[in-house]
C-alpha cells in the first residue's frame, strides 16, 4: 500500500495532524510526519513534494495555519492527489488559512478539508486510495456503518429523554 506524507509547517499544528495520524493508524495506512514550512525551509518542502512519488507516498497531506501556503506549494510540485487542512490560528479564527488553501490557480489542484479536519484529511486519503483496494473500501464501509450506529444510539437515548 501506498503511504500518505503529512507535512505541517510548524509544530504548533500537532494536534490538528494527530487526528490524521490516529485515523490513518486505525485503518492501518502507512505516513511518514514532517514539519516543513513553505516559507522557511521551501527547499526541502519541494524536495519532498518532487521526489513523493518516487519515495512511496499515494497522497500529501499539508497542515498550515495563517497565510498557509504549504498545501500550494506542495501541490506546484507533485502530481500527487494534496489535501490541505487549514489550521485555526488566533487572528481570524482559520478563515485566512481556508481561503488560501482553497483558492489555488488552475491546473494546481489542492482539496481542502475543514479548519482543523484533520480527521477528514486522512479519511480521504483512505477513499482515494480504495479506488484500487477493496480491503480498505471495506473498512471504510464498516467505519460508516460504526459512525451510524452511533449516531441512532444517540437518538434512542435523546428520545427516551423526552
Amino acid at each position: 500500500m501506498k503511504k500518505v506524507g503529512i507535512i505541517m509547517g510548524s509544530d504548533s499544528d500537532l494536534p490538528i495532524v494527530t487526528k490524521a495520524t490516529d485515523t490513518l493508524k486505525a485503518l492501518e495506512i502507512p505516513f511518514e510526519v514532517h514539519v516543513y514550512s513553505a516559507h522557511r525551509t521551501p527547499v526541502e518542502a519541494r524536495d519532498f513534494a518532487v521526489n513523493a512519488r518516487e519515495n512511496g507516498f499515494g497522497a500529501i497531506i499539508a497542515a498550515a495555519g495563517m497565510a498557509a501556503h504549504l498545501a500550494g506549494a506542495i501541490a506546484a510540485n507533485t502530481t500527487l492527489p494534496v489535501i490541505g487542512i487549514p489550521c485555526k490560528s488566533s487572528n481570524l479564527d482559520g478563515i485566512d488559512a481556508l481561503l488560501s488553501t482553497v483558492q489555488m490557480p488552475t491546473g494546481i489542484p489542492v482539496a481542502t478539508v475543514a479548519i482543523n479536519g484533520g480527521a477528514n484529511a486522512a479519511l480521504l486519503c483512505a477513499q482515494i486510495f480504495a479506488v484500487e483496494d477493496k480491503e480498505l473500501a471495506a473498512k471504510l464501509d464498516a467505519k460508516r456503518a460504526s459512525d451510524a450506529a452511533k449516531v441512532l444510539e444517540k437518538d434512542k437515548a435523546i428520545s427516551a429523554s423526552f
